[in-house]
């Protein structure tokens, strides 16, 4: 099975998401740096509609960026837009595979998808 992961090594959600997929037997998989090189906004919204959530369940509301571009976070589309252009509003890790996508917090949720 092949399962993709947009990972932030700096976060340790992220890396024990990775840990998990990188243990279990018969998974190869794909590191996305996505903070390196930013899903598309296309992307970002059928990655969020694989795993079922609204584009405002799986954002960083903390990060500062939020505040400092005014970003209302009720509006589906503009979270969007947001996420594509400051792709640290993404919340992490998310596991793609073919079963389907999860934001792994708590990292145990990668099981979902494998």
């Amino acid at each position: 099975m092949k399962a993709t992961i947009w990972h932030n090594p700096r976060c340790s959600k992220s890396r024990a998401a990775l840990a998990i997929l990188e243990d279990t037997p018969g998974v190869e998989v794909d590191v996305v740096e996505y903070l390196k090189t930013s899903p598309a906004r296309a992307e970002i919204e059928a990655v969020l509609a694989k795993a079922g959530v609204r584009p405002s369940e799986a954002l960083r509301n903390g990060e500062a960026v939020v505040k400092d571009i005014g970003l209302d976070v009720t509006n589906d589309d503009a979270v969007l837009d947001a996420m594509a252009v400051h792709p640290i509003l993404i919340e992490r890790a998310i596991v793609i595979t073919d079963k389907g996508a999860v934001i792994a917090r708590p990292p145990e949720r990668v099981s979902e998808v494998l």
